[in-house]
């Protein structure tokens, strides 16, 4: 029996996975989010954080091992990544003291804390390695959309391996591979320059005033409860409260503009995210539709992955959509990352390929 805690420490959200494996098949599993804002929180908070998750997700149970992806290094909380990669596995390996820690890197290889220390940008931002690791056990050629709260990941799977040109952000920032727009956390401004208003087009506010999640939330996207992160003004999550907001965004308010027109905002800003990603999926796709043999399905997951992936995949023409609960559970879509580090270390720890059987 193999008993496994998989952790996706994020800048803003941090998510854990349970895994318990018996005879090479998974027999156990659950998952828990927390909201840990890096910028906002002194970082000794993080060991309490930590301590807390996994007293409720292991409870009393023996860990055989404890799987870390990480980043939050890129909060600036941190002046260098060196700097939060080495402060986050210290927290670690104080709360979990006598357990095993492996660390994943951007090869979608499992390494020790002080190989991960000694060469910390190989474990920065490292998580969509664990998606499409986690993906390649089931298609051995993909591609891999993730929409979390804050950014997308498009994995390409080859050969039954993740295939990722880029290594760094930055390098994924410049092939398609990571595009910086998400489901709850992005600001409004950043995605649209201006909205077609009263028969004209007005510009938008550069200010804080209104995110993606009022926007998925105004079109029945997403509900109150998937609303995970802080709103922009720290007011409420109604679909009022998010209507105000996004009003702001063009310096008007509800007594100014109709709801309808507030609408027809929301919808430009959601067109406009499902093109930035469908943009980053032509780049990915391109690549390996030139040399792939059959057709490339795309895997969607992610709190995104119904109203942004799949939109952006079938915008982009692709007609073979799955979605990763299809291959897995159900609860595996909300913490695709941490479910493939705890996957993979299990597997590791097994020595063999494991089954889902939940």
């Amino acid at each position: 029996m193999i008993t496994v805690l998989g952790w996706d420490i994020g800048g803003a959200n941090t998510k854990v996975a349970f895994i318990k494996t018996e005879n090479g098949k998974v027999t156990e599993f659950r998952t828990a989010l927390e909201y840990f804002p890096f910028w906002k929180r002194d970082t000794q908070q993080l060991c309490t954080m930590i301590s807390k998750l996994k007293a409720e997700l292991a409870g009393s149970n023996r860990l055989d091992c404890v799987a870390v992806t990480i980043t939050a290094e890129l909060s600036d909380a941190y002046r260098t990544k060196r700097d939060g990669v080495n402060h986050i596995l210290d927290c670690a390996a104080q709360v979990f003291v006598g357990t095993q820690i492996m660390v994943l890197d951007t090869d979608a290889v499992l390494r020790s804390v002080d190989s991960a220390k000694a060469e910390p940008l190989k474990v920065a931002g490292a998580n969509w390695a664990a998606t499409g690791w986690m993906a390649s056990q089931f298609i051995s050629d993909c591609v891999v959309v993730d929409v979390g709260s804050t950014s997308t990941s498009i994995i390409p799977v080859v050969d039954g391996k993740v295939a990722a040109a880029g290594k760094t952000d930055l390098d994924k920032l410049s092939n398609g591979e990571l595009v910086y727009t998400g489901s709850l956390r992005t600001n409004v401004a950043a995605t649209i320059n201006s909205v077609p208003l009263r028969g004209g087009v007005v510009r938008v506010s550069s200010e804080l005033f209104a995110q993606s999640g009022d926007v998925h939330l105004v079109l029945g996207n997403i509900s109150a409860a998937d609303y995970t992160a802080e709103t922009a003004d720290g007011h409420g999550k109604t679909r009022s409260d998010a209507l105000a907001r996004l009003a702001r965004v063009v310096c008007a308010d509800t007594d100014m503009l109709t709801e309808q027109e507030i609408v027809q905002i929301a919808s430009n800003v959601y067109s406009k995210q499902v093109e930035q990603i469908a943009e980053g999926i032509n780049q990915v796709y391109s690549r390996l539709k030139a040399n792939a043999k059959t057709v490339v399905p795309v895997v969607v997951t992610g709190l995104g992955k119904d109203f942004l992936a799949r939109k952006a995949a079938e915008k982009t023409g692709i007609k073979q959509i799955l979605n990763m609960v299809e291959l897995m559970h159900n609860a595996v879509s909300m913490a695709s990352p941490a479910v493939g580090v705890a996957f993979m270390a299990a597997t590791k720890l097994e020595g063999r390929s494991l089954k889902w059987t939940q």
